[in-house]
C-alpha cells in the first residue's frame, strides 16, 4: 500500500469550490483507493485556521467530519519538530513552518508522494501526486461551498 502525505493546500482545495486547484484535488482525491493517507498535528491545525477564518464554520465541520476521518493523523515528535525548527531558522523562513514540519516529518517516516498544491514540497523533493492511484471514489464528491 502506497502512503501519501496530505497537505495543507490538498485539504483547503477540496473544501473551497472557488479554489484554483478544487476540481483537481476533487478529481484525485476520489481515486485514492487502498492508499495509506497521513499528515501530522501542525497541518491539521493549520487547515483549521484557514478553513475557519477564509470558508466559515460550515466548511471547518466538513474538515472535521468528512475529511480527517479518512486520514492518519499523526504526532510530529520533538526530533522531527526541532529539525524543522533547524531548518527554519538556517532558511530564515523560506517556506511556512508548517512546510518545515512536513518535509521533515516526510523524510523521518520515508514519505516520498504528497497531494498538495505547494511548489515548496516538491522543491524539497516530494512527488505531488498527479494522477489517481485506482479507479473508485474512496469519499464524496460533495465538497466545496
Amino acid at each position: 500500500m502506497v502512503t501519501v502525505l496530505v497537505d495543507t493546500s490538498a485539504l483547503f482545495a477540496l473544501l473551497d469550490g472557488d479554489d484554483v486547484h478544487h476540481g483537481n484535488a476533487v478529481r484525485l482525491w476520489e481515486s485514492l483507493v487502498e492508499v495509506d493517507l497521513v499528515t501530522h498535528g501542525y497541518v491539521v491545525a493549520e487547515s483549521f485556521a484557514l478553513t475557519r477564518g477564509r470558508l466559515g464554520w460550515p466548511a471547518a465541520a466538513a474538515l472535521i467530519d468528512r475529511l480527517l476521518p479518512t486520514i492518519r493523523v499523526e504526532v510530529v515528535d520533538r526530533g522531527v519538530h526541532e529539525a524543522a525548527l533547524s531548518d527554519y531558522r538556517t532558511l530564515r523562513g523560506g517556506t511556512s513552518f508548517v512546510d518545515r514540519v512536513t518535509i521533515a516529518f516526510a523524510k523521518h517516516h520515508d514519505v516520498t508522494t504528497c497531494i498538495g498544491f505547494d511548489a515548496d514540497l516538491v522543491a524539497a523533493g516530494l512527488e505531488p501526486l498527479s494522477q489517481g492511484l485506482g479507479d473508485q471514489g474512496a469519499i464524496s464528491s460533495s465538497f466545496g461551498r
